[in-house]
């Protein structure tokens, strides 16, 4: 096994540099670095992160904590993490997965052992346990959502009221009046992209004139095939794919024409959106984006400790489909 004295010897410099190297304790030049990095991986060298973390006290580890709840990773879900995985590899760190549950217990034990310089929150609830742990534990944190009041929280999040009000946009610049919103029930009752959706809705339709209608039911297809839409109701806006699945079957059985006789417009993913049919008009979410800004915002901070970064919204973006039409 390679050790730092081989590779002072193959680049030809000294110990303490390769150590400068190793631990960014003291500026090399670019030329120096190169001929370290270049002899340790032709040594097959690996450095020893316990040990680095012990000099310096920094793990250059984030975790990425993700609450333990039955429902499944989605490809949303998915952008989030190779995002903020990518993001912090760029910036010299290394990612871990927490799946964590949602009381604060679990993360606060985790936390004290001193495995990681910082944590990364994400499906982030209204009111969370696990935002007033980390608070209290002194460990730099950053959210991607938001609680009820982030006021001096490092957060990133969709901005909901807009991308909500892009969505009816779309669906009354094409002439409906009579929209509906199909959400997900949550076994979390305060998970904050839910909540703000629905406020969003009420708000919108209330400064517009338009009647809501809010359907809830479980995230399944079996759920979505039982859906009764009011008669009236010419365009759907869709905050369950799983659902949206069902109600097209159903649809389709019932011979109801998408989009000649009912818009549907989704949240979701354009894998999923190309899996239906008619392909689905959907708003996409910023994961991509949001993940890399909140490991980003993070480690700004973890390296300027005075450095709060300001609050990031980015609303979904609409890519039009098949399936919303002209009135």
């Amino acid at each position: 096994m390679a050790t730092v004295r081989d590779v002072a010897e193959r680049a030809g410099v000294s110990i303490a540099t390769v150590s400068f190297v190793l631990n960014g304790t003291k500026p090399v030049t670019p030329a120096t670095r190169e001929r370290v990095e270049t002899a340790m991986t032709e040594l097959g060298y690996h450095r020893n992160v316990l040990a680095r973390a012990l000099a310096s006290r920094r793990t250059r580890i984030i975790a990425l904590v993700h609450p333990r709840l039955d429902h499944r990773f989605g490809s949303v879900t998915s952008e989030f993490i190779t995002s903020a995985s990518r993001a912090a590899r760029a910036r010299g760190y290394h990612l871990v997965l927490w799946p964590v549950d949602t009381d604060g217990d679990e993360l606060g034990e985790l936390v004290s052992q001193g495995l990681v310089d910082g944590v990364v929150l994400m499906e982030v609830l209204l009111d969370d346990a696990r935002v007033e742990t980390l608070a209290g534990s002194g460990t730099p944190f950053a959210l991607i959502g938001r609680t009820a009041d982030p006021a001096g929280l490092i957060h990133v999040d969709i901005d909901f009221d807009q991308s909500m009000a892009d969505a009816l946009d779309h669906l009354q610049e094409l002439g409906h009046r009579e929209i509906a919103l199909i959400t997900a029930r949550q076994p979390l009752p305060e998970y904050g992209p839910k909540v703000r959706s629905e406020a969003a809705y009420h708000r919108l339709c209330s400064e517009r004139g338009l009647r809501p209608v809010l359907i809830d039911c479980e995230p399944t297809v079996p759920a979505g095939r039982s859906i009764q839409l009011p008669d009236a109701t010419t365009a759907v806006i869709l905050m369950n794919e799983l659902a949206g699945f069902g109600l097209l079957s159903e649809l389709a059985r019932a011979g109801v024409d998408v989009p000649a006789e009912l818009s549907i417009l989704s949240f979701g993913s354009p894998e999923l959106a190309q899996i239906a049919s008619p392909p689905l008009t959907i708003m996409r979410a910023p994961g991509a984006t949001l993940g890399g800004l909140g490991v980003d915002a993070l480690i700004d901070h973890l390296e300027n400790p005075e450095l709060t970064p300001p609050p990031r919204l980015h609303p979904c973006v609409l890519e039009p489909g098949g399936s919303t039409a002209r009135r």
